[in-house]
This record gives C-alpha cells, structure tokens and sequence, in this order.
C-alpha cells in the first residue's frame, strides 16, 4: 500500500503539469501566436502554397473568443503589411493578403499601377502578374462594386471608408456601400432609385468601423478585395511573421518514392514575411 501512493502523486503531478501546459498553449493560440497554412498560390512568390505561418494575433489587439470585443495591441496595420483575416463574405474561412489602403486612403489602379492617395506604390519585391492585362473601360462583372465599369487591372478611384464618414446613398453608391451597411447590423435596400436603410428612406450613412483594401501579391490569381470588397476592422486575426515549414503540395507522398524529401522546400524554413 505504501508503494502505491508515492506512483500516485507522481502520475497526479504530470497530470496537473500537462493540464498546466494545456492552457498555457491554448492561452498562446488565441491571444499571441498561431500557425497557418497557405492553401492557394495567391500571394506568389512572396508566399507558396504549403508554407506553414506563425502568425502575430498579438501585434493588433487579440479578440476575446465568442466576442467581438478586441484587447488593446502594440501596433497598427501600416501599408504593406501581410494580414490574416476573416473572409469577410465567409467568417469560416481565414484569408492572407497585403494590405494595401488603410481607412481613410483614396485607392486607385491603372494599367496594372497601384496607388495610394495619387501616388504610385511599387510592387512588392517578389509579387507578379501572371495574366493578360486588361484595357481601362473594359468591366468585369466579378469586379467590386457590381455594375461599375472597373477591372483587375483598373480600378477607382475609390475612398476606403472610415469610421466616422459620412457617404452619400443613392442608387449609383448602392452597390458601393450595400453590404457595408449590412454587415454593420442594418437592413439596407434599393427601390426604384432611392435607398433604404431600416425601412426608412436614406441619403447619408455614417460609417460605424475602419475598413481596409487588400490585395494579394500574385496580382492575376487572388480573390481579393478588387472581387469582394471593403476589409472591416474587426475582421483582423493578425499579421504574418514567419515561414515555419514548407512543402510542395504538388508532389505526391505516396507515388514518389522519395515524396516526402523531394517535398520539403528547405530553404524556406525561418524565413521572415514581409
């Protein structure tokens, strides 16, 4: 009887020091730091399909889980920076891409040139074009806002909003500001020519949150905001720091006999996201 206590406080100590550890990691996870796998090639070649992230859900203010209440951060999304978010159009789904237009910025692109505030910003150092350009008036029906006469390759000029902005609703801004409305808790709606908002008839809208414009870096290949629209700030997870591991999801581990080597990209490992 004697033996068994001793064997029974050590396996309650390893108990207790791995539910310890349990919660300390899923503490990490929610508020510091989490991984991410890239699944498409629509940040190519800053980015690769297979790489595995750690990602900073730190840096702008971590959400309390279930909530949409955010923690003060250390930092604020800044031009240029590669974020995680929440698909805005489907909040299962996590999305990476560079942000490009912070609220407040006056977006446009022609003949394939971003620019932020009328001036030209340079393409990332690894991002491409990997399609036909597109000529200015040709429009898209795919493009964000519908019916307007924008494409990949040329679109606005259009103001990002930001909290506190007063836009004007009528029947050419509805699709512009539509699902913005929406998606801040309101019933918004067009008859005839005139916009409601509540049941009620509506010229003006005040926006309630900071949005912002991403893009991916493989210009011809990303679903980004050109396709869907405004980023809501409370759509943030965090911001991309480090490639962690990589593979090629293109070659197969089970008809290569050497798959699971010729797979690892090893170069990748330790690489910093910018």
């Amino acid at each position: 009887m004697q033996k068994g206590k001793p064997e029974k406080k050590h396996s309650r100590e390893w108990f207790e020091a791995l539910v310890i550890a349990a919660i300390f990691a899923t503490i990490l996870r929610v508020f510091v730091v989490e991984s991410y796998r890239i699944p498409t090639g629509s940040m190519e070649n800053t980015l690769l399909a297979g790489d595995f992230l750690f990602v900073n859900k730190y840096v702008y203010g971590p959400k309390i889980p279930f909530t949409e209440i955010r923690l003060p951060g250390i930092d604020k999304v800044k031009h240029g920076d590669i974020i995680v978010f929440k698909f805005p159009k489907d909040r299962e789904l996590n999305y990476i891409k560079r942000c490009v237009a912070l609220s407040g910025d006056t977006l446009e692109i022609h003949n394939q040139q971003l620019s932020i505030n009328r001036k030209p910003v340079p393409l990332p150092e690894h991002a491409q074009f990997i399609g036909q350009r597109v000529p200015p008036g040709e429009p898209d029906y795919m493009i964000f806002p519908q019916f307007s006469n924008f494409n990949k390759d040329n679109f606005g000029p259009i103001r990002i909003p930001r909290k506190g902005d007063v836009v004007r609703l009528n029947a050419l801004t509805f699709t512009l500001y539509s699902a913005l409305i929406a998606d801040e808790g309101h019933e918004v709606s067009l008859q005839g020519r005139e916009v409601f908002v509540d049941g009620s008839p509506a010229q003006q809208y005040t926006v309630h949150e900071n949005y912002y414009f991403a893009m991916g870096d493989n210009r011809d290949n990303s679903l980004d905001s050109r396709f869907w629209g405004f980023l809501p700030e409370k759509d943030l997870v965090g911001k991309a720091l480090m490639v962690y591991w990589s593979w090629d999801p293109d070659l197969s581990l089970l008809t290569n006999p050497i798959g699971k080597l010729a797979s690892i990209r090893w170069r990748r490992p330790g690489l910093m996201v910018h």
